[in-house]
């Protein structure tokens, strides 16, 4: 038995290319702990928040993960604003159990439980709410699922400022993931870079997107292996043959793991570890970091041979009307089989041997309802047969007997499909559960394939789209030779795209002032610059002739207008809100867009706001960002 709701729904019923979070949030009044987990492929994340604006922390880390369910405190609960979030902006369906899911000692107990004590000590002791979130998110998942979690095994704590942070405003904007107004992925970053053939490396490439890194070390990483595909297009293309309609292991492995996987699921999961060997041999000589790391995955030969030799190729969807196994795989059915095919065959041998053995010719086996399989014996014979035969009738030409072999050969005859399903199924049940226990060493896999295949669509994408491999270093200057928009070079088939270079330090070119008409390419060009840092950060080529990127902390956009009437906010008033989180939350190292500031009202003030706002990102005492202002 099973409770489905929005975060823990079966696999099957998702859309591949998009992770499925469920949320554990718990607030007090100076300090937050979220975490994010994934049922359908295991993944977990946690992090931890303290001092002000709290409200606005934790409204970022869920516009990262965008969750569809949340477990929340009363804490957390009582904060109209982020539940409004929550169900207005994601439709997210929140939860509220009080305290008592969230206890500390229990929740301690369940995350080494469920993770081991080395995962849950890595969790931050002076701020326990990471900690107490994610107990409570572990309590709630026990009393829905009923069943083992052992696939949730991998959990990730990361602290603030090892990602570039992206408010939902700058999401939005800059439509990473999807369009601002049809809300689909064709027009969206995600829409240009994503050539993965996997869903497994799907959902990769739209984690790297919407957590671009800071750490420069890392960064290289990935650039290095996105260079080193992209120099060798011969083996590229064949990694790309090799993983295209590769299945979805990570999930497939959550449905074995709570015993809902099927027949059909699991020769999904072995015609994947089937073209395992054959990547291995591709990865084989390269030199990068990453793709070594991959070329260490398990070929996980074992399961992919135990399941294709207990397997029919097409077995029944339900798995208790048999058609499971492969002749040879279990001796018991096969026996089972042969009777229930050959019945007839049987019968019949064995009413020749009676014959032969009793003398009588005109000996033969009848049916009926009432006594099943009987011997038909002429009444002058039936005073000759041996002691074995027991008589059931007598008629008047005729007598009728049975005999325990007889008896045997019908209960199996008539009972052979019967047990045929049951053994079978028991059959698949343990295959399943020795699949489970590898589950480690396939999850292992799949992130490695995973990962192989997001490198793939970003050396592919750099190829088709001449992008070239950006220099990254820790000056906080922007240097862009002939950049491009990435989207609107793609979505212009009849004209040139015109790129444009851009330059941004931390001294003497801290802001551009971008002038023009409407319909110049004045947006573009903002969006193109945040777009290229973006992407360079994320582990991407850029759409460059050249690029030389200072690691950025935060991207923050104003651009477009908008009210929002049932908050009771004019679109001065939104504009104003969106400034001044900027400018409380911008560093000297972020980059900063702002797009036509103050039209809202009236022009002296418009004007006086535009001009206080640009001095305040300009002045190195106060601020210092790189600001783009058209």
């Amino acid at each position: 038995i099973r409770v489905i709701t929005p975060g823990t729904v079966d696999s099957s019923m998702l859309e591949g290319s998009r992770s499925n979070y469920i949320c554990g949030l718990y607030m007090d009044e100076e300090r937050a702990g979220v975490c994010f987990c994934d049922i359908t492929t295991g993944k977990t994340h946690a992090t931890a928040f303290s001092g002000g604006d709290l409200n606005e922390s934790v409204a970022n880390e869920l516009g990262r993960f965008h969750p569809v369910e949340a477990v929340v405190n009363d804490g957390a609960y009582g904060r109209e604003a982020l539940v409004s979030l929550l169900r207005e902006k994601f439709g997210c369906r929140v939860e509220n159990y009080g305290e008592r899911r969230f206890n500390l000692a229990d929740a301690q107990r369940r995350a080494e439980g469920q993770f081991g004590k080395e995962a849950a000590a890595a969790l931050p002791q002076g701020n326990p709410t990471a900690l107490m979130a994610l107990g409570g998110l572990l309590d709630y998942l026990y009393e829905t699922q009923k069943t083992d979690l052992s696939h949730i095994n991998s959990l990730e704590y990361y602290e603030q400022g090892r990602f570039l942070e992206l408010d939902l405003t700058a999401r939005r904007n800059l439509e990473l993931t999807e369009t601002l107004r049809t809300k689909e992925k064709k027009g969206s970053l995600l829409w240009v870079l994503d050539k993965t053939r996997t869903a497994m490396g799907h959902r990769l490439i739209r984690t790297w997107m919407e957590r671009p890194l800071l750490s420069l070390p890392e960064i290289v990483r990935r650039h290095a292996a996105v260079q080193e595909l992209f120099s060798d297009n011969l083996r590229r293309a064949e990694l790309i043959r090799a993983m295209s309609g590769m299945g979805d292991m990570q999930r497939i492995l959550a449905r074995v793991s709570n015993s809902t996987a099927g027949a059909r699921d699991l020769n999904v999961l072995m015609r994947a570890c089937e073209r395992v060997p054959d990547i291995l041999g591709l990865l084989d000589g390269f030199s990068s970091a990453l793709l070594r790391r991959a070329a260490g995955m398990d070929s996980l030969a074992d399961v992919c041979s135990d399941i294709k030799n207990a397997l029919l190729d097409k077995p029944n969807i339900s798995l208790t009307e048999g058609n499971l196994l492969r002749e040879g795989y279990a001796p018991k059915v096969d026996h089972l089989r042969e009777i229930r095919d050959r019945g007839s065959e049987y019968l019949a041998k064995l009413e020749a041997a009676e014959r032969e053995r009793t003398g009588i010719k005109r000996l033969k086996i009848g049916y009926n309802r009432v006594f099943g399989y009987y011997f038909d014996v002429p009444r002058a014979a039936a005073a000759s047969l041996p002691e074995d035969f027991i008589r059931k009738q007598t008629l008047v030409s005729s007598e009728r007997f049975v005999t325990t072999q007889l008896k045997e050969l019908e209960t199996e005859i008539t009972t052979a499909s019967e047990q045929i399903c049951r053994l079978e199924y028991a059959y698949f049940c343990d295959l399943r559960r020795s699949v489970g226990e590898r589950a480690a060493r396939i999850q292992d896999t799949a992130e490695k394939l995973a990962l192989v295949d997001t490198l793939c669509s970003l050396a592919e994408a750099a190829v088709r789209r001449n992008y070239c491999r950006p220099e990254m270093d820790l000056s906080g200057a922007i240097d862009i030779r002939d950049g491009r928009h990435p989207v609107v070079e793609q979505t212009q088939k009849d004209t040139l795209f015109v790129p444009n270079d851009a330059r941004l330090d931390r001294a003497d070119e801290r802001v551009l002032i971008i002038t023009g008409p409407n319909m110049a390419g004045k947006s573009t060009y903002m969006r193109q610059t945040a777009l290229i840092v973006l992407m360079a950060q994320m582990g991407s080529f850029v759409p460059a002739r050249s690029a030389t990127i200072g690691i950025v902390d935060r991207v923050f956009t104003r651009i477009g207008a908008s009210d929002d009437l049932s908050a009771g906010q004019s679109t001065f008033m939104v504009e104003m809100s969106e400034v001044a989180g900027i400018l409380r939350h911008a560093t000297s190292r972020s980059l900063i867009l702002l797009d036509e500031i103050g039209r809202g009202t009236s022009t002296y003030d418009g004007m006086a706001i535009a001009r206080a706002v640009l001095e305040y990102c300009a002045d190195k005492r106060r601020l210092g960002a790189k600001t783009l202002f058209s």
